[in-house]
Order: C-alpha cells, then structure tokens, then sequence
C-alpha cells in the first residue's frame, strides 16, 4: 500500500462486516490509526490493530460518549466514516412507525449526530465521509424508507461541505451500487425469481460484475486523501456503471 493515510486517525462505524470492514482494514494498510464501532461485541477476526467500540450509532448517548473518549484518547479526529445502516424491505404503506425509527435512526439521524459530534474533533480540518447509495437517487421497489434515508444523507453531506469548508472540513458521500453484502442479497430476495433478478442486474453493469466492498474501500481512501483536498460536497457513484445505462438490457436494442 502506499501508506496515503499515514498516522491519521479515523473513525468508521459499523465496522464489524461488509462495507464497514473493508474500508476499517483498507485503512489500516494505508497507515492510518482505525477506530469502529458497532452495536455487538469485537468480532472475533477482526483485525487486532483496530479499536473496537461497542456504540449504538442512532443513540445519542452512545455517540457523545465515544466522540468524549477519543477526544480524551486522541485528540483529534481526521477522518470520520458514517457507513452503519440498516434497511427494511417494504413499501410505504406497509411501514410501520418502528420500522421508520429503526431506518431514519440509523441511516438519517444516526449521521447527524455523528457529525455533530466529532466535527469539533476535527481542529485542523478533516475528511468526513457518508456512505449514501444509488437508492438515494433512484428508487429501489419496495424499500421507501431506505430510499428516503439515502436522500437525506446526500443532502446532509452538501450542507456540511458548504457549511464547514471554510475550517478545512471536506464532507463528501459515496454512493455503491450493488455491493455483494447480506443487504443486497437481502434485496435480491424480495423478488419473485430472485435468481432471474440477480441475473438480470448484472447484465446491467457495464464492468460485467457487481461490487465488491473493496471497491468502496478504495473510493473511501481516496476521499480521505490529500488526493482528494479540492474535492467536498459531491457524491461519488461506485456502481460498475449500473445507472449510466438505460433500462433497456445489452443485447435486446
């Protein structure tokens, strides 16, 4: 690796699995000093260089007390991930009041208070990025609540750039689009041929697969690198060119 995050300190949530862990270990082997958190115990193969943190993200109290404890421990915070999520598969009319707190706890308000929290770690500036998704700009049948949380993530993420930019906070999101997570797999189940289903997404992916958590891993260090110091407010879309196409499947036009 090329060590693009030597000695910064980062903080990504729901770090345990998918996502959240490729970009904990990609961090790592780019140098930097990881913290992530999750609301169960430190898996057992996580990497043993990482700081673990048993923290609900969509309680407050769980997250100013981890904002307290690494400003106690380091100080300052340059890199923070919002990447824990959850999803529900279900229309509106079939979502219940818990599942829109479950939802908009995590997804929405959990992102928040994030960022309202260790944003005043970041005394010399800092990368913070939002893991929003492609659903926040085209909807996915039957996940409305998901839908309506990514939205405001990518709304959350340009008022910070342009709120914050001026003390050398960036804030961008990336947006996966079909990443192989228990998520996906759980989308792919809602169909009525899931195996069709699946086979008909990937004809729609121009790099001929879907995504792997590493490929968003790589985006993160990117956003979190000098390499990335003039770019804030945007939302990066990292779907192997599922949305660049028509509707319309390769070979049927």
């Amino acid at each position: 690796m090329s060590n693009k995050l030597q000695a910064r300190h980062a903080l990504v949530t729901g770090g345990s699995r998918g996502i959240g862990r490729a970009i904990t270990d990609r961090f790592l082997a780019e140098g930097a000093v990881v913290a992530s958190c999750g609301r169960g115990d430190r898996p057992d193969d996580l990497d043993p260089r990482a700081i673990w943190h048993q923290a609900d993200i969509a309680q407050r109290s769980d997250v100013d007390s981890l904002a307290a404890r690494l400003a106690d421990e380091w100080g300052q915070l340059d890199i923070l991930v919002n990447n824990a999520g959850v999803q529900v598969e279900k229309t509106v009319l079939e979502s219940s009041d818990d599942d829109w707190d479950l939802v908009m706890g995590v997804n929405a308000k959990g992102v928040f208070m994030a960022c309202r929290a260790f944003m005043p770690l970041m005394t010399s500036g800092g990368s913070i990025i939002n893991i929003g998704s492609i659903s926040g700009h085209h909807a996915d049948p039957s996940m409305a609540l998901y839908n309506a949380s990514k939205a405001f993530v990518h709304g959350l993420t340009r008022s910070i750039a342009v709120d914050h930019g001026g003390v050398g906070i960036r804030c961008n999101a990336i947006c996966p689009g079909w990443i192989m997570t228990g998520m996906a797999d759980a989308a792919f189940d809602l169909a009525t041929d899931p195996a069709r289903a699946k086979a008909d997404a990937l004809a729609r992916h121009a790099a001929g697969r879907f995504g792997d958590p590493a490929d968003i891993a790589s985006a993160a260090v990117y956003l979190a690198s000098d390499d990335a110091a003039f770019v804030t407010g945007q939302t990066l879309t990292v779907d192997g060119g599922l949305v660049a196409a028509s509707p319309l499947q390769p070979g049927l036009h």
